[in-house]
């Protein structure tokens, strides 16, 4: 039975749609055919992230308006066999996404896909009320500072009580934290939120912490999620995540500072 899985935040700026190329990813990676699907009219991000701006023909917004098949507009990933991206819009604006047409998109992808990975924009508008709507789970990117936490709480409000399972009473959205960009040397130094910090706020189970990162940023630029990056601390961490979202017991990494061996030591003393 395939998932519906949006990742959301109430800021911008969080990790988004890294996280979600990633995630995509990584389940791909684990032999589960998915999909990911950019909600962001207008602010079209995750084609570039996925390295596949160049080969957009038709988009979702073109599905929906029945424009196009949704077989158009599906791009099959160069490197994982199994992963699609749906991008969407730059030209148009999020009045374009209707309840009626992403569901009836989201539906035929069910009859494909494993997973289907919705990208959502930051904020409460359209675009992340619809991309939320329909799913199955969530998750919930957060930075660990004051203004992202409060607004991931907002957040998880709406999975709360503006989601179709809401609304017909089938419960709620189970919702699952992702903290990125955490540097465990500013925890200790006060300048961050701690793990336990932000668990006791937005009271959700933790799926990973990811790392504070240059990899992130590079493999971005050169169109590669960073999951596939074997050496990059990030990359790992999202493959621990995606392994606890499949319901695999993996020890939590990456939330205490690296520990330096004598000769890095040394070398710090002497710049």
């Amino acid at each position: 039975m395939s998932k519906v899985i949006v990742v959301t935040s109430g800021k911008g700026g969080v990790g988004k749609t890294t996280s979600s190329a990633a995630i995509s990813a990584g389940l791909a990676m684990r032999g589960h055919k998915t999909v990911v699907v950019d909600f962001d009219v207008g602010l079209r991000n995750l084609d570039m992230i996925m390295g596949c701006e160049r080969r957009v023909v038709f988009d979702f917004i073109n599905v929906i308006q029945g424009d196009a098949k949704l077989k158009q507009a599906l791009i099959k990933d160069r490197r994982l066999d199994n992963l699609f991206v749906l991008p969407t819009s730059q030209t148009r604006d999020k009045d374009a996404l209707t309840e009626e047409g992403v569901k009836a998109v989201l539906d035929e992808l069910r009859q494909e896909f494993d997973y289907i990975i919705c990208d959502s924009p930051a904020g409460i508008e359209r675009g992340a009320h619809l991309a939320m709507y329909f799913a199955d789970e969530a998750v919930v990117v957060t930075n660990p500072e004051v203004s992202s936490v409060r607004d991931s709480d907002r957040v998880l409000g709406l999975l709360n009580s503006k989601t179709h399972r809401a609304e017909k009473g089938e419960g709620t959205v189970k919702a699952q934290l992702l903290l990125t960009r955490f540097d465990p040397a500013r925890v200790a130094g006060g300048e961050m939120m701690s793990t336990e910090d932000v668990l006791e706020i937005l009271a959700i189970p933790l799926l990973g912490i990811i790392p504070e990162s240059s990899t992130v940023l590079k493999a971005s630029n050169v169109g590669m999620p960073v999951v596939l990056d074997e050496k990059s601390a990030a990359g790992r961490a999202y493959e621990d995540a995606v392994g606890r979202l499949l319901g695999e017991q993996i020890e939590m990494r990456f939330d205490a500072p690296e520990r330096r061996g004598f000769l890095q030591r040394l070398l710090k003393r002497t710049a």
